[in-house]
């Protein structure tokens, strides 16, 4: 079964999609992954970069969204980069997708604009998997620990 998410992230914030079950034996892999500005072909410049983590930033004003991608990070799932130019119609768009991650908790999308202050939209589906007692507790753990 798969399940889409879409919605309209602001400039510097973060938006929780609630997946936590009761017995966690649900689990989710993100099997695609996209954005689009808010204001494409509009005529001004935007780089757009969000990402997908396993756990939430916090306090936004302690910790703000930046704009450092670290692939050594085991509590990134997926990141997206998009680009575009006023002089220019067209975007440039990279994917990255941590397939083979399995989870079972709430994820959480931040947004960073890195040419201006416009929001961004997301569209993710994730692939719904049946865990073992034995997945899902390492699921849960790497989640609650923020490290594999």
């Amino acid at each position: 079964m798969i399940k889409s998410f879409r919605g309209q992230i602001a400039d510097g914030s973060e938006v929780r999609i609630r997946l936590g079950t009761n017995n966690g034996l649900t689990g989710y892999k993100i099997s695609k992954f996209q954005i689009i500005t808010s204001q494409p072909g509009g005529g001004s410049d935007y780089e757009s970069l969000i990402k997908i983590n396993s756990q939430s930033l916090g306090d936004l004003t302690v910790t703000p969204v930046t704009t450092t991608v670290n692939f050594d990070n085991p509590l990134l799932l997926a990141v997206a980069y998009s680009s575009g130019d006023s002089a220019s119609v067209t975007a440039v768009q990279e994917t990255v997708i941590f397939d083979n991650v399995k989870f079972n908790q709430d994820i959480y999308i931040t947004h960073v604009e890195q040419s201006g202050s416009q929001a961004c939209n997301y569209y993710i589906e994730l692939e719904q998997v049946k865990l073992d007692l034995n997945e899902a507790t390492v699921a849960t753990l790497k989640d609650m620990r923020g490290r594999e």
